[in-house]
């Protein structure tokens, strides 16, 4: 009875590995994929932000963010991020502001202030927009984001499309590890824990 109780165990604990190997090749297959598109709202995800200004990843996403809202594939831009241990500054907010100074009309921008993780961003986001009858998104963030996100927010009941910002990618180790990290939080979320 113990040895086949080991057997039930490893065979639970492979197919738990399988299946974290399986979605880490498919969020790196999505972290190539742009599909933007014209669609409601453009969904940044947030990053640091170092005193009111755009931390090196946050700008990235908010200049791709920029080009298209220019290129008019929604009517709004929605900036996401809470405070990130900085009281006075949030990402979303810094996210906002850099969008003013590159001439994004104010009331065109819509913040997402609260969220300390991307799981609690994206659900504070899709009831943003549902609460503004908006129904479709395009999403921006770095590429190992983007299948997460997606999904995150299609169980708000929002269509959402995926536009990672520009990278080239490299086959590190630390992008793989990016993509392992991504597939144990989607793992965790179907499982209703939110980190």
């Amino acid at each position: 009875m113990k040895r086949l109780f080991s057997i039930a165990i490893l065979l639970a604990v492979l197919a738990a590995a399988g299946y974290l190997l399986v979605t880490a090749r498919t969020i790196e297959r999505y972290s190539r994929i742009d599909e933007a598109r014209k669609a409601d709202v453009i969904v940044v995800l947030g990053a640091a932000e170092y005193n009111g200004r755009p931390s090196p990843v946050l700008q990235a996403r908010l200049d791709h963010a920029l080009d298209l809202y220019r290129r008019e594939l929604a009517a709004y831009v929605l900036t996401t991020g809470g405070a990130g241990g900085d009281r006075q500054f949030t990402e979303g907010q810094v996210g906002r502001d850099y969008l003013v100074r590159r001439g994004v009309p104010a009331e065109r921008i819509v913040v997402e202030a609260e969220g300390d993780s991307t799981v609690r961003s994206l659900i504070a986001a899709g009831q943003i927009m549902n609460r503004m009858g908006l129904k479709s998104a395009v999403v921006v963030s770095d590429g190992y984001h983007i299948f997460r996100a997606k999904r995150i927010l299609e169980d708000e009941g929002v269509t959402a499309y995926g536009s990672p910002r520009p990278h080239a990618p490299r086959g590190t180790w630390q992008e793989r590890w990016l993509y392992l990290r991504q597939a144990v939080g989607y793992m965790l979320w179907r499982a209703g824990i939110n980190l």
